[in-house]
């Protein structure tokens, strides 16, 4: 120690000497653990620190109910949206249908228009054509 009395070192002298050397902060360590009733507070202080198998299973227990929870809710809410799309999905279904259903109409409607045009053109064009070769084979 320097020119100082052991009376004069204050605390944080000597924290800064043991920083200084690493290998008397470890003899100091492993004095303190010899000494039983210093053994018994470091132990009793780092147990409190120190999480136990019943804490830990606590702990699994309420992450395992909380899990369990958070599943349930979830498959509620996919049911429910299920539910919402099959009925979306069966409403579109009987849309689709009935639109079949309309379109095949006005197919049959569309053909029926087709055979009456023709029904009622053939006979004027054959008689326009009929005209005409009379107008151009006559004398």
């Amino acid at each position: 120690m320097s020119n100082l009395s052991r009376e004069q070192l204050s605390a944080s002298d000597i924290v800064a000497l043991f920083e200084k050397d690493p290998s008397a902060l470890k003899r100091l360590a492993e004095l303190l653990v010899t000494v039983p009733d210093i053994r018994l507070a470091i132990v009793e202080g780092v147990m409190r620190e120190v999480a136990t198998k019943r804490d830990l299973e606590a702990l699994r227990r309420e992450l395992q109910e909380y899990i369990d929870k958070r599943i349930a809710e979830l498959r509620s809410e996919m049911e429910k949206v299920i539910g919402e799309v099959r009925s979306e999905i069966s409403k579109l279904s009987d849309r689709v249908t009935s639109l079949e259903a309309r379109v095949a109409r006005l197919e049959g409607q569309v053909s029926l228009l087709i055979k009456i045009f023709i029904a009622f053109n053939v006979p004027i064009l054959i008689g326009i054509i009929g005209i005409l070769l009379k107008m151009v084979l006559a004398p």
